[in-house]
């Protein structure tokens, strides 16, 4: 009964249409009914079914359709079944398409339509710009429709959908419709159903030939057939698969292919070819640049389309993959195939570089002896083929596979090699044959043996547990695994002094302790040695060995004198190494006079080696432990009797101790030594051969190699005329002849594993500091004595003004080799006159150029001039000033300076090492017009008109200012700043942590000197904080105050202010408005707030271009250019009013948040008022002092003492916290406490440190006991929505999408309270809560209103308007008496 509800009359539907009552969106009208009758299917779609009888109803329902407007706007889809169309109902479906603008579906479907009918169709086509698909379904319209379907297709441009079912459009019809493919390019999807492939032929070959994107889908049913597809091309991955086609066809389709550049994956498996087909393909493959993938497998392919295909390989420059198996070719086929991937002689090129993937085979494809022999030649030479596959093959026998894989040993590119059911890939010699090439061959990744003998028999689990097809693709380090490792048996000691501290005498006094001399005899030697000591000190760093038991032990004397102290950075070790330091001092300023230092002198000396060696260790990525440090004191045999300053020596040794824990193992004992006799160091000996193991026990262990590589290069010097160097072709042979685990067994060997096992042996040897080694230059360092000491050295000691041919700084190429090629021939002990054969200066100067210590003027001039930093002059004394004079000059300066400058600093080979760093990669950069210059502790850079100063600063530099003076903007001026010179620094000085401030631009102005601008700069992050803390409209004009600076009474710089836009770059500012937004987000999301959407968050405007014309001097051309300075000041002053609608709608933004704040903490506070009438205040808090100053307890815990409960004043929207209040101590939290109190503290505490982060005066007096209000918020905050994508996106689009998501998950968590919890459990914890607080109040005797006033300061009022119950301080009590009524209790 209620089904036939559901039926209605035809002149319900038309009263329906004329009133509008439904909205209905799509319409099904079938004809030819037995009756006539309506059904609704859903709220927006109607089935009309009309009888013959009623067939006028029909012209009558598009009528109403087409005039009533409510249908005009709603109505989406039209679908006719069976209907047989007259000329007028057509020009009703006209006059509706016309009218109704909405409509964009239309289904015909078993329809009838005469040709003046198909002709009134196309007409409507023609005219309608609206409709986007068409369907015809078993309409029969044949190649005359087809034909004007087509013609109307060539004007419409709207359509976008035509699909053709269960028709026969023939042959004819189909040109008609590939005809309007050559015209539109709007039509995206063509499907046609027809009962002939022949049509397939025109239509896919004219989306071919005009690079149409569209997707075609053709089917056949030929000849009562199943119906199967003929054609499909997706555009979306560029594959066009052809399922069915004639050879005229499919000829068609390749010559289409020639110049399409849409189609790049083709797949004719199982159609039938010939090599007529082949030839038209052969032209395909020349011309087209597109195709990557072919697939022609079961295409019945013989020798003469295989020879033609090959000859497209030729010339083809783009396909990647060819598939040819289940063809019918021979081995001459194969020779063809593989020609243009093979060579045949040294001189000859391979011709086709771009074919990585090639498969053939199968049942019918016989390759034979010539094809075997073109499958060996081309393994044997081709350079390019990763992926072979030979399937199927019935041909070739086991011993022809044995040659296949005989000739893999020699191939390095191939990766995937498939074998699928050949028949003869087995045997026991197949196998054999196989592991062995595995053997010599790592670079096969996969061996695909299935359906082959060798895999039916079980016997290929080897093989691919070989290939390691079952595990992980281990990293190159995994080459190293089978290297057995060993406690190392090297360690070097470290001597860091002064000059004239007696670091040359104690380390020959430690020399004669290692000796089996008697001691007496040394004692009687002391006195010919002390002349000696006075009037000799030693020039350059010395290395000198000693060797205890099995340890060796090498001591390296760090030059004292202060030229060379840029080079100890080279020589520092690295992380892990078998090393540790001896600090030496003199207790006596010079040792020809008895001046003794003081205990600051004293300490000054071992601040600053202390500070060198935290400074490096902390550059290491790693460190597995603390430098170990002896503080040795030299002369002290001068010292008659200890005195008072030797005392205070002593107690500044222990501060430093102390000051340095955490950062330097320091031995407690601090060895007072003469250092020229050997009786007086040999306790210090003693330590030295102890430390020495401890260090070499508790460090990484080495390769077991390295130590016997020590004595094998020993050796090999000895034999070598005692060569300081070696190349690395003779650390090659070396290996070879006398270390067999690094020897290479066979010339099919793993030549490159071999080779990285000796890079990592050289690298260990370089780290333990036996060696210095060079990997891109090829040479090993054996003497590193000779190497520091004479050849750096020589560049240490090099006097510019003394050579001829230095020229500000620079010097010759073959000056300098002139000087090296001198420290080539200096004395060393055992040298012959053979060692510098295959060494030359020019090596020398190509080391200098890799350590960076020096740089080439031009790096295209082999004659060019080198610039070495350690000749540079001072510039001290000359006139500091700006080489760009220009009153529309910008200034901007940052002070880069160390985090921990009491530990740590910039060490003294740091800045050289920038010097030259930073022209590297200036330089690099091929800016046109850069120039680049140097003083000592100078960088002078001219980078497109900014002009940068570099200058190091402070004591032992721990601080670097960069200076510009810039005819660009602040902005481009600071980006240079951070994209270059800061990165350069940073990537300098690692572990050194610098912080930024921003210098005042006055102070970079007049480049006043060092010592004024010391209080002349702000931290970055200080003034981007104060930015956040004040009220969001003040931001743009916010300003920064000087001091002044004076000298003796004498004025420097004048007070002043900045604007802090003026002094941060637009990125900067802008980031500063993005983690506004952020936070006002983050609190939008705690607070599950719908705000509006944000009318006035604009995107950032974008920067103008500069004006590139240049003025003519004409009175044309300077109005032209007044012109452009006005347009240029109007871009400027829009960026500032979009600067600050965007800072109105952040403000915006925030008074609703705070709306929203303001209401859920009177929720909190009055939510129970009915039930307990507010007997005691509800907003507590608990605090603990520490160093006389009170925290903020965020969290409670059991076993918390000490803490004080609080209450906050109450009063509406002013809730702050109460001055001098007394409060409750509490002794300790138990786990009761806990239970009550840890749900409502969690909530109370997130809107407490919200609304502080946004300024809110919620909380007032609160921030002072929340230090670090970053790590509170963390924690309660999602890291992803704090710190996500969204900080990517300008300020305005990241408050518009917070609106958005808040909106959102606003309307999905109704009835949800502050961190989703739901009321009800809120509720539950705001009960106990506050039943604790009552219960502990009455414990402490503090349940009155007086008590209550007593101990917190609070009164019980009610509001004269709402009738709320609050507990208020006694100055709300005065001020706001007018709105409240005191109710005591």
């Amino acid at each position: 009964m209620a089904a036939s509800q559901n039926f209605r009359d035809l002149q319900w539907v038309l009263q329906v249409i004329k009133s509008g009552n439904i909205s209905l969106h799509s319409i099904s009208f079938f004809l030819s009914q037995p009756t006539s009758v309506c059904h609704q299917e859903t709220e927006n779609s109607m089935n009309v079914n009309i009888s013959k009888d009623s067939i006028l109803c029909f012209s009558q329902l598009l009528t109403a359709l087409a005039t009533a407007k409510d249908s005009q706007e709603s109505l989406r889809n039209l679908e006719f079944h069976f209907v047989e169309w007259e000329v007028q109902q057509l020009r009703n479906l006209g006059m509706l398409l016309e009218n109704n603008l909405n409509i964009k579906q239309l289904l015909f479907r078993r329809n009838r339509l005469n040709a003046e009918c198909l002709w009134e169709l196309s007409e409507i086509l023609k005219r309608n710009g609206v409709i986007k698909e068409i369907m015809f379904s078993e309409s029969a319209i044949g190649a005359a429709g087809a034909g004007l379907l087509a013609s109307a297709l060539k004007v419409n441009d709207s359509l976008e959908e035509l699909q053709i079912w269960e028709d026969s459009i023939g042959s004819k019809g189909a040109e008609e419709l590939s005809k309007m493919i050559e015209v539109n390019s709007t039509l995206k999807l063509l499907t046609i159903f027809d009962s002939n492939s022949i049509t397939a032929t025109p239509l896919i070959s004219a989306v071919l030939a005009r690079n149409r994107t569209m997707e075609v889908h053709i089917w056949s049913g030929e000849y009562g057939e199943k119906s199967s597809k003929v054609v499909e091309f997706v555009p979306e991955n560029s594959t066009l698969r052809i399922y069915r086609l004639d050879i005229s066809g499919a000829c068609r389709v390749a010559c289409a292919l020639g110049w399409n550049s849409t189609v790049k994956s083709l797949d004719l498996t199982g159609v039938r070819l010939k090599s007529r087909w082949a030839k038209e393909f052969r032209f395909v493959l020349e011309q087209n640049h597109s195709l990557k993938e072919v697939t022609l497998s079961k295409t019945c392919l013989k020798d003469k389309g295989v020879v033609y295909v090959a000859a497209g390989l030729f010339k083809n420059q783009s396909l990647e993959t060819l598939y040819l198996d289940g063809n019918w070719f021979t081995g001459i086929g194969v020779e063809h195939l593989l020609c243009p991937l093979s060579r045949f002689s040294a001189l000859q090129y391979q011709a086709n570089m771009t074919l990585k993937s090639v498969t053939f085979g199968g049942g019918r494809t016989k390759i034979g002896r010539d094809g075997l022999a073109a499958i060996l030649q081309m393994l044997t030479t081709n350079q390019t083929v990763t992926r072979l596959g030979i399937q199927d093959d019935e041909i070739l026998r086991q011993e022809d596979f044995v040659k296949i894989f005989r000739s893999l040993e020699r191939n390095a590119t191939l990766r995937h090699l498939s074998l699928q059911g050949c028949k003869g890939v087995g045997g026991e010699l197949v196998l054999q044959t196989i592991m062995e090439t595995l053997q010599v061959n790592p670079w096969i990744e996969d061996i695909d043996l299935s359906r082959t003998p060798l895999q039916n028999s079980g016997k290929t689990d080897g093989i691919y547990q070989k290939l390691g097809q079952n595990g992980r693709t281990e990293p190159e380090i995994d080459l190293l695994k089978d290297m057995p490792l060993t406690v190392p048996k090297s360690c070097r000691v470290f001597f860091c002094g002064q000059e004239y501290a007696g670091k040359t005498t104690l380390c020959n006094s430690i020399s004669q302790n290692f000796s089996y001399s008697k001691l007496p005899y040394m004692d009687q030697v002391r006195t010919l040695v002390n002349p000696v000591e006075q009037a000799v000190r030693t020039a350059g760093m010395k290395v000198k060995t000693f060797k205890d038991e099995d340890t060796k032990i090498s001591i390296w004397n760090l030059a004292g004198q202060h030229e060379f102290y840029s080079l100890h950075d080279l020589m520092f070790p690295g992380h892990g190494s078998p090393s540790f330091f001896l600090i030496v001092s003199s207790l006596f300023r010079k040792p020809t006079n008895r001046e003794s230092k003081t205990s600051a002198e004293i300490e000054e000396d071992l601040q600053y080696w202390l500070r060198f060696i935290v400074s490096n260790s902390r550059r290491a990525a790693q460190q597995c432990m603390l430098p170990n440090v002896t503080v040795v004191l030299t002369h002290y045999d001068k010292i008659n009797q200890p005195s008072q300053e030797f005392q205070a020596a002593v107690n500044s040794i222990q501060r430093l101790r102390d000051k340095f824990q955490g950062f330097v193992d320091f031995y407690p004992t601090v060895f007072t030594v003469d250092a020229r006799s050997s009786a007086s160091v040999s306790k210090l000996t003693h330590h030295l051969r102890k430390t020495s193991k401890t260090i070499l026990q508790r460090v990484p262990r080495v390769f077991e190699l390295c130590n016997d590589l020590i004595q094998i290069l020993s050796d090999w010097r000895s034999e070598n005329y005692n060569k300081p160097a070696m190349k690395w072709k003779e650390f090659d042979e070396l290996c070879q002849v006398k270390v067999p685990s690094l020897r290479i067994r066979s010339r099919h060997d793993n030549k490159d594993k071999v080779a990285t096992r000796r890079r990592a042996i050289a690298n260990c040897l370089h780290h333990i500091g036996e060696v210095i080694y060079f990997n891109e230059l090829g040479f090993l360092i054996l003497d590193c004595e000779w190497f520091c000491g004479e050849v750096l050295g020589q560049l240490i000691r090099l006097d510019a003004r003394k050579q001829s041919t230095t020229e500000n700084g620079f010097i010759s190429r073959k000056e300098l080799e002139k000087i090296l090629r001198g420290s080539l021939q200096s004395q060393i002990p055992g040298m012959g006159s053979k060692v510098f054969e295959n060494l030359d200066a020019s090596d020398l100067v190509r080391m200098m150029l890799k350590l960076e210590l020096c740089y080439e003027q031009d790096p295209s001039d082999p004659n060019s001039l080198l610039l070495i930093p350690s000749i540079l002059e001072e510039g001290r004394g000359r006139t500091q000033r700006w080489q760009l004079i220009a009153p529309d000059c910008v200034y901007a300066g940052r002070h880069l300076h160390c985090d921990d400058s009491s530990h740590m600093f910039l060490t003294p080979g740091f800045f050289p090492r920038l010097q030259v760093h930073l022209h590297n990669r200036i330089m690099g950069l091929k800016i046109h017009g850069a120039t680049y210059s140097l003083e000592k502790y100078l960088i002078l850079i001219n980078i497109n008109g900014i002009h940068v100063r570099i200058e190091l600063g402070g004591q032992l530099g721990h601080y670097i200012d960069i200076l510009a003076c810039s005819t660009k903007n602040l902005t481009e001026t600071l980006r240079l700043f951070q994209q270059l010179i800061i990165p350069a620094i940073q990537g300098l000085c690692h572990g050194v942590t610098l912080h930024e401030s921003i210098i005042r631009p006055e102070s970079v102005r007049n480049l006043i000197p060092p010592r004024y601008r010391k209080a002349q700069f702000v931290p970055v992050q200080v003034l981007k904080q104060a930015l956040l803390s004040v009220p969001a409209e003040g931001m743009y004009d916010y300003q920064h105050t000087w001091c002044s600076v004076s000298d003796s009474g004498r004025p420097i710089l004048q007070a002043g202010f900045d604007f802090a836009r003026d002094l941060l770059s637009d990125d900067d500012f802008r980031e500063v408005l993005h983690r506004r937004y952020h936070d006002l987000y983050n609190l939008a999301v705690e607070l599950q707030v719908s705000p509006e959407a944000n009318p006035d968050g604009l995107d950032n405007p974008a920067t103008a271009m500069e004006e590139q014309d240049k003025v003519e001097a004409t009175f044309g051309g300077i109005a032209k250019g007044v012109e452009a300075v006005l347009q240029r000041l109007k871009i400027i002053e829009q960026e500032i009013r979009d600067l600050k609608q965007e800072i109105q709608g952040l403000r915006y933004y925030e008074h609703r948040l705070l709306l929203e704040l303001h209401r859920k903490v009177n929720y909190l506070v009055n939510y129970n008022v009915q039930v307990e009438e507010r007997k005691v205040p509800n907003m507590f808090y608990f605090v603990t002092t520490e160093n006389y100053s009170r925290r903020l307890v965020t969290n409670i815990i059991p076993g918390m003492a000490a803490l004080r409960l609080h209450m906050l004043c109450e009063f509406r929207r002013e809730m702050h916290v109460v001055e001098d209040q007394v409060g409750c101590e509490m002794m300790q939290i138990d786990n009761m406490t806990v239970k009550s109190l840890a749900p409502y503290m969690k909530k109370f505490m997130k809107l407490v440190t919200f609304s502080l982060q946004i300024g809110a005066h919620l909380a007032a007096g609160m921030g002072q006991m929340i230090p670090d209000l970053s790590r509170a918020i963390a924690h309660l905050v999602e890291p992803s929505l704090m710190y996500g994508a969204a900080g990517a996106v300008a300020a305005g689009a990241v408050g518009a999408a917070a609106v958005s998501q808040v909106a959102g998950s606003s309307s999905r968590n109704k009835g949800r309270t502050l961190g989703g919890e739901s009321s009800r459990d809120f509720q539950h914890h705001q009960r106990a809560a506050q039943q604790w607080i009552v219960d502990f109040l009455r414990d402490r005797r503090c349940s009155t209103g007086r008590e209550i006033a007593e101990k917190f300061g609070l009164w019980r009022v009610r509001y004269r308007d709402s009738g709320q119950i609050a507990w208020i301080c006694r100055s709300h009590m005065n001020t706001r008496s007018h709105e409240i009524i005191e109710v005591p209790l």
